[in-house]
């Protein structure tokens, strides 16, 4: 599916995608204030980051960690070979863990977690790597 045969105005439109589809300026301008207003409702996140390279993933972490002023979480578990990894990153307990995995799209999925059980988690994206650039 090309994203030029997809209008991608809202955040939902991103769940039609395996990999992040590049973005326009303005299309990222829309869906980053969403974003926003997602993230400022939930007590913390989970960031799973799909790359084709550690650094590229955890490059996008920090930039998140950036972007909304959170505190640099830790990392605790990298892989010790190359390859496209799956990187899940954990604001509540501050933990990065990440392993090669093949196969895989690229983007960065956000889930917006609540203390209380009755607020439903909210997974958005994939985003592109560079988003939050």
């Amino acid at each position: 599916m090309s994203t030029k045969d997809i209008n991608i105005n809202k955040i939902e439109d991103l769940t039609k995608f395996r990999s992040a589809p590049k973005l326009d300026k303005n299309q990222s301008r829309i869906l980053l204030n969403e974003l926003k207003n997602i993230i400022y409702k939930s007590d913390w996140l989970t960031i799973g980051v799909m790359s084709p390279s550690i650094k590229k993933g955890i490059n996008a972490v920090r930039k998140i960690e950036e972007k909304f002023e959170y505190q640099e979480m830790k990392c605790i578990t990298l892989p010790k070979s190359e390859g496209p990894i799956f990187l899940k990153a954990n604001q509540k307990t501050g933990e990065i863990h990440a392993r090669v995995e093949f196969g895989l799209g690229e983007g960065i999925l956000i889930s917006c977690q609540n203390y209380e059980n009755s607020s439903i988690s909210k997974t958005v994206g994939p985003f592109p790597l560079d988003f939050f650039d």
